[in-house]
């Protein structure tokens, strides 16, 4: 790698910032498997940030499974293959085609848990998500966007699906995109009055759930989601 300066912006997390650019140069193959990562000091002179923010970034690398470390000789490139950690880095919100990439995979994950949850789910999961729908109306009425309501409201869904690993990938992108997405989308019905639409579309989805309908509920999520996405770029758009 040479040493030529790129400077970071001064952002908020640098560690952030710089295990990406690092990421990417991995995966331009400027740096390949096996190779030794540059020292701290080099690294941190090229990008312009202490060596901790270097560490904390190397150690994110580490934790993806990229970089492995070898007693007294360094890091290391990681062998292809070793990459045992899922991640999804969104480096534009405000780019439509970002946004499609995105809604495709809530999608994937969302309809098909809503389609089994009207398959599998008993009273009590029925209770559950009837709750968390009263609840988003109640934060309508106070006023409230409802952005933690709603979040409740699909988390009550995945649950009924009886499946850990859609819990586990729902709770991922709940921490990545999701709860992103959703603020958006609540500051967009708040401003353009369309909170009740949004109300109406998790009505839809808990009626087919309610009715055992799989094929109804995977349409009414799968619509909430295309609308979500509307909404989202009205958002970006103002």
């Amino acid at each position: 790698m040479t040493q030529s300066h790129d400077f970071l912006d001064r952002a908020p997390s640098l560690a952030d910032t710089l295990a990406h650019k690092l990421r990417q140069e991995i995966a331009a193959g400027r740096m390949r498997p096996g190779e030794r990562l540059p020292t701290e000091q080099q690294i941190s002179e090229r990008y312009g940030v202490s060596r901790p923010t270097v560490r904390e970034a190397i150690g994110r690398l580490k934790h993806d499974g990229l970089v492995v470390t070898r007693q007294g000789a360094g890091a290391f490139i990681a062998e292809p293959g070793a990459l045992a950690v899922f991640r999804l880095d969104v480096e534009d919100f405000t780019n439509r085609d970002e946004i499609r990439n995105i809604v495709e995979l809530l999608m994937a994950v969302e309809a098909t848990a809503t389609e089994l949850a009207a398959q599998r789910r008993g009273e009590e999961d029925l209770a559950a998500i009837q709750a968390q729908l009263d609840a988003m109306q109640a934060a309508i009425d106070r006023g409230e966007p409802g952005v933690d309501e709603d979040m409740a409201f699909h988390r009550a869904i995945v649950d009924a699906t009886g499946n850990p690993f859609f819990r586990d990938l729902s709770d991922f992108l709940d921490r990545r995109v999701r709860h992103f997405i959703r603020t958006a989308r609540a500051n967009t019905a708040r401003m353009g009055g369309l909170t009740q639409a949004v109300q109406a579309e998790h009505q839809a989805i808990f009626d087919m759930i309610a009715k055992a309908d799989p094929a109804g509920a995977r349409r009414a999520a799968e619509t909430h989601l295309r609308n979500a996405a509307e909404r989202l770029s009205l958002y970006f758009a103002k």
